[in-house]
């Protein structure tokens, strides 16, 4: 039996769905986001978005790392590959992602850049030591989850006195960011309560979501990422609304403690720093929303090494990657879904990442459901 099989059990399923719509409150909406694209891809993969009782919606937030890299900041990326004749390595799935006229890493490569695709920073790092006459840039994103990679993978290159290896830091952090959607989420879209990522949760603890539930009266259930996790975290948090509750609810307790990962969290101490401010695609500047590499490790920053700024490029006109990360509207309800938008040829970075909430509708066949008959065929002119 896999380890899994008790976590997707359809008969559980199906009696955590019967106790869930009992517990509702007749003529009350429960509006909850999922902070963790992981999450909103399992909603859509295991089916549990359309078995929900109509009062429970769920509202996509912004959970996929590569989704709320702003333009600009990938855009630093391409023109690094294209004009400063770097090995430029980063995931594959930001090497998809469209830049300035919708370029990408991938066609920055295609035009003679070298870039590579890795599976983390280590795997750049081998680069680097292979081509000591190159310099080698990793681009480095993430929540709290991959955080730990980055900071082992440059303390390690200092160890080693590498002079041609450097990163763009561009993690983010997730408490940050959720203050960041709370202080103006009632201007944009009502949130009841959250279901906490569980990734990130595993780094940072549980506990770092408090503070949160505390200022604005929002319960936060952490969740693992099978359907009973899912439909676990959904009916604790209908329960503690209908009790008049926020408190933070560990319910990934498989992998996640109070506390989190205290060498990991020291490891990132050591050598990153916050942000006064950081931009992120759909949210706007956060302060203290993300990290950068402390002064002692500042000779492995790509940005002071080749002396770069961050172009301001606002997202094409018709694309509506922002307010799907803002949780103001479903991947459905743009025009260009499924038809000029699709993974194969993305306008938006949400539909890059399965991450994204707009590759996770995509590839759970809402494309074919949902989407409008008149849809234009291709997008408008930016």
């Amino acid at each position: 039996m896999h380890l899994a099989d008790d976590f997707r059990d359809p008969q559980l399923a199906e009696r955590l769905l019967t106790t869930l719509t009992r517990r509702l409150v007749p003529g009350r909406t429960y509006r909850l986001m999922e902070f963790c694209g992981g999450h909103t891809h399992a909603l859509c993969h295991s089916g549990l978005l359309d078995r929900l009782p109509d009062a429970v919606r769920m509202i996509h937030g912004p959970g996929c790392p590569v989704c709320v890299l702003p333009i600009g900041r990938l855009q630093q990326a391409i023109d690094l590959a294209m004009e400063q004749q770097v090995i430029l390595c980063s995931y594959g799935d930001m090497l998809r992602v469209p830049g300035r006229g919708r370029q990408s890493l991938l066609m920055a490569r295609s035009a003679g850049a070298d870039v590579r695709m890795v599976y983390g920073p280590a795997d750049a790092l081998v680069v680097a030591r292979q081509h000591p006459q190159r310099q080698v840039v990793f681009l480095a994103v993430g929540f709290e989850t991959t955080t730990p990679m980055t900071a082992a993978t440059v303390a390690q290159a200092r160890s080693e006195g590498l002079r041609n290896f450097s990163i763009l830091c561009n993690h983010v952090l997730t408490p940050a960011a959720l203050r960041g959607l709370l202080a103006t989420a009632e201007e944009q879209v009502h949130v009841d309560g959250f279901v906490g990522p569980g990734h990130v949760s595993t780094i940072i603890g549980s506990d770092a979501f408090a503070p949160s539930a505390k200022q604005y009266g929002k319960p936060i259930v952490i969740a693992g990422f099978e359907p009973i996790d899912l439909l676990s975290a959904i009916l604790h948090l209908v329960e503690q609304l209908n009790a008049g509750l926020a408190e933070v609810q560990n319910d990934f307790v498989r992998a996640v403690s109070p506390s989190g990962n205290q060498r990991a969290q020291a490891l990132i101490s050591q050598v990153l720093e916050l942000r006064d401010t950081f931009e992120w695609r759909g949210l706007g500047p956060i302060p203290h929303s993300a990290l950068r590499l402390r002064p002692e490790y500042s000779a492995f920053d790509a940005e002071l090494r080749f002396s770069l700024s961050t172009p301001q490029i606002a997202d094409h006109r018709a694309c509506r990657c922002p307010e799907v990360l803002r949780g103001t509207c479903r991947p459905t309800d743009c025009t260009l879904f499924g038809t000029a938008c699709t993974p194969a040829s993305p306008l938006g970075s949400c539909m890059v990442s399965p991450e994204g909430a707009c590759a996770a509708y995509f590839h759970s066949g809402r494309s074919r459901l949902q989407v409008l008959p008149n849809a234009p065929a291709s997008p408008p002119t930016a």
